[in-house]
């Protein structure tokens, strides 16, 4: 597949500069060394790094995202910051992440401690509300960590290995055949149920060497993962209270080409964590998705829209992290560099799945 790294060094920011020559293209040393400093001069990266407050967290928050306006981080959380600046290119132990490093491997213990919880903490003592936003951040976290690259860390295989087991017991049991129950005039899932999260595949994504090691449950989540995603939405009743759960994963979540064109980002962020995960190129549908991303590009490698003009934008606060790297703010909106993101996703994913790259 061809890659336009040129026409990205031209035309994208310093941090997609940086990651399509490392991550993309595989420069030689002698290539990346000049500008391993990109990352770090990009001006949203900067603008979120100094957001950190002394104790290493943002807002002292965990998951939440930016509204409307992605680069105004007045109110983003700590691990959708730390995997934002992952996605920027900056290294694990630069200063904002290893300041973030040791609140995120404590939410990684099996403990029920209301005190990290942070914004999901409830406003009255309710056990089963401590325990399940325990579980949520005890996934970030790994997640973030993972993504950091810390798949050697006894901690972080420790969790890996519990939230594994939790999701195959699930897989295994009649429950996930029949996951939802009717409470009232509601369907929701049953208090047992714990399918697979978006934190729990985007951790296995980046945890190659322990999927290896865990073949057989991998394959049972992918199995559950190519089934028809069910009609009801994912609410799950915590103590009394009914509670969404959108991170959780109930099925394909990309079943046909209305859903990437109704999401562009959410859609390559699949597409990327299912090739991280080595199941993209066994889903003859999901690789249809992808090579139609591919078949959208011009002779220049540059994607464009299959319909219209518009910038892709998201609405799912989960894809938040990944996209957009650009920075749009003050740029013309008709400026080709709305498509760097991603003509840069579509290459990564290229590399993911092991394609010969023909740099243009």
């Amino acid at each position: 597949m061809t890659f336009p790294l040129g026409w990205l060094l031209d035309h994208a920011s310093p941090a997609i500069q940086y990651r399509a020559a490392a991550d993309v293209a595989k420069m030689p040393a002698d290539f990346l060394r000049p500008i391993n400093w990109l990352p770090y001069a990009h001006k949203p990266a900067l603008r979120l790094a100094v957001a950190q407050s002394a104790d290493g967290t943002w807002n002292n928050s965990m998951l939440a995202v930016p509204g409307r306006n992605a680069h105004d981080f007045s109110s983003v959380g700590t691990i959708p910051a730390v995997r934002r600046l992952l996605e920027y290119g900056w290294d694990r132990e630069s200063p904002p992440l290893a300041q973030a490093r040791r609140i995120l491997f404590r939410l990684l213990a099996e403990d029920n401690d209301p005190e990290y919880l942070f914004e999901l903490r409830p406003k009255t003592r309710d056990d089963d509300a401590v325990i399940r936003g325990r579980l949520v951040l005890r996934e970030a976290a790994a997640a973030a960590l993972a993504q950091a690259g810390y798949e050697s860390d006894p901690r972080l295989r420790g969790a890996a290995r519990r939230i594994l087991e939790r999701t195959d017991a699930f897989l295994n049991s009649p429950v996930a055949e029949r996951p939802f129950i009717r409470i009232g005039n509601q369907h929701v899932l049953a208090p047992e149920a714990h399918p697979p999260s978006l934190y729990s595949l985007t951790m296995l994504a980046h945890m190659p060497i322990f999927r290896q090691e865990q073949y057989t449950e991998i394959e049972r989540i992918y199995e559950y993962l190519t089934r028809p995603l069910p009609r009801q939405e994912a609410i799950q009743f915590v103590g009394k209270k009914a509670v969404t759960q959108p991170h959780m994963v109930l099925g394909d979540m990309l079943p046909h080409r209305n859903a990437v064109e109704s999401d562009v980002p959410f859609a390559l962020m699949w597409l990327e964590t299912m090739a991280r995960l080595n199941l993209l190129k066994r889903n003859e549908n999901w690789m249809k998705m992808y090579e139609r991303f591919v078949d959208d590009r011009n002779r220049d490698g540059v994607w464009h829209p299959h319909k219209g003009t518009d910038t892709p934008a998201t609405s799912n606060p989960r894809v938040w992290p990944s996209f957009p790297l650009e920075d749009t703010t003050g740029t013309d909106r008709s400026a080709d560099i709305r498509w760097a993101d991603v003509t840069f996703r579509i290459g990564l994913i290229a590399r993911l799945l092991g394609n010969e790259i023909e740099l243009i």
